[in-house]
């Protein structure tokens, strides 16, 4: 199981994570088709938190959540994928104090559809924003993935939003993750600003002083779908 955070909003979380789930679901089912096996892989994605979410005639809908449950085979009720979700495009914390709702990170854990991502072949939880996202009372969303942690296998894999100031971001970032306790799987450098000027050479730094397995250098795309993004990645080392 695995937490997809990003170096800041917008670093492009959502088309990596979906990448990632249709990465693993090709993967998943090639090998079972080489040992004889028929059955469908078994992925899901999650987004507790979202914000920005339009109202339907189902209820308040996330793109972001839409995104994972269209590369995710494991289905669920999407109150289960994106059970926290509010309508104005602002911080999460900020939109609940204005709803009178209470965010707490041991209330996002235990929203979490835990049977079923520890079920899953290749399972992921997506956050909001980046890691310090705030909660209510002085809470943070990284103190979910702490505890989760505390009775799951959990790596945490960083989106690097590749624009200027991107090295000071993914280095603070590392540096909290790893003072928490907990381990960075992978990163993956998404372009998110088409004029970045010198991308080899940032990247290059990143590569220097990135602590954990690097898993591919998404390029800004003007399709941006999972399956463009995912020719781009290797997650052999997930």
């Amino acid at each position: 199981m695995y937490f997809v955070t990003g170096t800041d909003t917008d670093s492009g979380k959502t088309l990596i994570s979906s990448a990632l789930l249709n990465l693993a679901t090709r993967k998943t089912a090639l090998a079972k088709i080489t040992v004889a096996k028929t059955t469908e892989a078994k992925t899901l994605g999650v987004k507790p938190i979202a914000s920005g979410c339009i109202e339907t005639d189902a209820g308040l809908r996330n793109s972001d959540a839409l995104s994972l449950i269209e590369q995710s085979t494991i289905t669920l009720d999407y109150n289960q994928i994106n059970p926290i979700a509010f309508k104005p495009a602002i911080a999460p914390h900020i939109a609940a104090n204005q709803q009178g709702v209470s965010l707490t990170a041991s209330g996002v854990v235990d929203l979490l559809p835990l049977e079923a991502l520890n079920s899953a072949e290749f399972a992921l939880i997506e956050g909001a924003g980046g890691w310090r996202l705030p909660l209510s009372k002085g809470q943070y969303l990284s103190q979910s993935v702490q505890q989760l942690a505390q009775q799951n296998d959990v790596g945490v894999i960083l989106v690097v939003g590749m624009k200027l100031g991107c090295l000071n971001h993914a280095l603070l970032t590392q540096e909290a993750i790893e003072a928490d306790g907990l381990n960075i799987a992978a990163w993956v450098a998404n372009q998110v600003d088409p004029e970045m000027s010198e991308i080899e050479e940032n990247l290059s730094s990143l590569k220097e002083l990135m602590t954990a397995p690097f898993l591919g250098y998404v390029p800004y795309l003007s399709e941006p779908t999972a399956i463009n993004a995912a020719v781009h990645i290797d997650n052999s080392t997930l």
